[in-house]
């Protein structure tokens, strides 16, 4: 059966991602990839280093030239994001991804793509796999784990397994960028207990649920405004609560902390004398979230539908106004803009879960910035809407931004081979979101570093995809950057 990579540029690159695409390789769970990157330096006989966590350093000696040039890192980290459409019987823990070509993109059916940073990784293999005649310098190829739900690795990282102070990361998603710094985050887990009674005998059971919004990455996206699946569903049970006498069974939404909600679902109960007046509302909201997300969320849903079975619990009104009313103060989406950056979103919240968990429902927020004050600030925020519901808090210890170095040297070599290629300056910029360079930094003293990729769309969402065309310029770049760097 012919191979859906076959034919495209580079080959050495596309080898690699397709083999990873067979790999499972979920945040937490990255054994498998681990033990397929210890077998290939095996094979090779390349040496390797590894911590406690399980990041593993590949290193390839200097060759063509390049033996006595300083040591570079090259960067990646393994885990990807694992979303699917609620349609896709996708097991990530065991199945390949389905990859197919659309207009020049390549894309996985019904599921993310793990371009993100599976295409770093590629590269890096590839790398490692170059012929001995290459003009490369000394490489150390570090490939970190679990980046997806918190830098884990990055955090855990060993610094004395890196010993170049060079380091190209190769997790940025727009070809034509170099990325000198990020925002730091961290999460905001609050528990809210509820109390349950038994549900009215006689009421209708239905399920309520929003789908269809494109979701994406919580730091990326996040200036796009995109429709936020448990907002609109607070939205339409808050009005339903208020205006008539319906009851609440179960709520969830969203998965994980770093994705922009895709759908929620609510089982809710309803007196049959108000079953019209409830049709109307979400017939009505629906209609709002419309007007004003429509020409972004063109496949979005609301949909209110009967269930054949009627629970025999709800949550009582007390908490069931505590939930939403909790859901619904908790900030979403762009908080501040940069005063010094056009255009960089500096501060941000995504409301990225809700689901219950015994006799508490969980909501987590993500809050990234910038400035380490003004995340404090919004943390600070949450924590005091949480205490206000009588929920508790936990937030983990925030990780550390990546402060722009636009002395570095590593950026001007970028700079000047990427205008030749481009026949123009590529831009220069931060981006809004968590990247290990800045806790690796931390990790390694003295470490250059900039960031760097093709163009990958979607992130975090089943819609991911890459930019076939520009892997291969990527790839160029890449290589002319180490070339540089063997008679610098």
């Amino acid at each position: 059966m012919k191979s859906v990579i076959e034919g495209l540029k580079p080959e050495i690159v596309w080898k690699h991602f397709e083999n990873i695409t067979k790999i499972p390789r979920p945040s937490k769970h990255e054994e498998k990839i681990l033990k397929a990157l210890r077998a290939f330096a095996n094979e090779r006989n390349l040496q390797t280093r590894e911590d406690s966590t399980g990041n593993i350093v590949i290193l390839r000696p200097g060759s063509g030239g390049g033996e006595k040039a300083s040591t570079i890192v090259i960067q990646s980290h393994v885990d990807m994001v694992c979303e699917k459409n609620r349609d896709s019987n996708h097991d990530f823990m065991k199945d390949p991804l389905d990859l197919y070509i659309e207009k020049g993109w390549l894309k996985a059916k019904g599921t993310t793509l793990g371009a993100d940073n599976g295409i770093g990784v590629a590269a890096a293999l590839s790398l490692l796999e170059m012929p001995k005649e290459t003009t490369l310098p000394p490489l150390e190829c570090l490939f970190t784990v679990d980046e997806e739900t918190g830098l884990t690795g990055a955090f855990a990282l060993n610094g004395e397994i890196i010993k170049g102070r060079t380091m190209l990361n190769l997790d940025t998603e727009d070809w034509g960028e170099i990325c000198i710094g990020c925002a730091g985050g961290g999460d905001s887990s609050l528990n809210l207990p509820i109390e349950i009674q038994e549900a009215p005998s006689d009421f209708l059971s239905f399920q309520l649920s929003v789908e269809g919004l494109q979701g994406g990455h919580s730091g990326v996206d996040i200036h796009e405004e995109r429709g936020n699946a448990i907002v609109f569903i607070s939205s339409i049970l808050d009005n339903l609560g208020r205006n008539t006498d319906t009851r609440l069974v179960s709520l969830e939404g969203g998965d994980k902390h770093n994705a922009i909600p895709r759908e929620a679902f609510a089982t809710i109960l309803i007196s049959p004398e108000a079953v019209s007046d409830a049709q109307i509302i979400v017939s009505n909201k629906e209609n709002g979230f419309k007007k004003e997300f429509g020409s972004l969320e063109t496949n979005m849903q609301v949909i209110l539908s009967g269930l054949k079975s009627s629970p025999k619990s709800s949550l009582t009104k007390k908490s069931q106004k505590n939930l939403i009313n909790l859901i619904r103060t908790l900030p979403h989406g762009v908080l501040k803009y940069s005063h010094d950056v056009e255009g960089l979103v500096e501060t941000s919240n995504n409301l990225a879960s809700v689901k219950i968990n015994n006799n508490h429902y969980n909501i987590v927020c993500s809050t990234r910035s910038s400035i380490a004050e003004a995340l404090e600030f919004q943390r600070e925020r949450i924590s005091i809407i949480a205490n206000s519901y009588e929920a508790l808090i936990e937030q983990e210890e925030p990780y550390p931004g990546w402060a722009p170095n636009i002395n570095s040297p590593i950026l001007e070599i970028t700079k000047r081979i990427y205008s030749e290629m481009l026949d123009t300056k590529p831009n220069v910029c931060a981006i809004h979101a968590g990247l290990e360079c800045g806790v690796i930094g931390e990790k390694v003293d003295g470490m250059d570093m900039i960031s760097f990729g093709p163009t990958i769309k979607g992130p975090h969402s089943p819609d991911e995809r890459v930019e076939i065309e520009s892997v291969d310029k990527f790839w160029t770049l890449l290589l002319k950057i180490l070339k540089a760097l063997t008679v610098k």
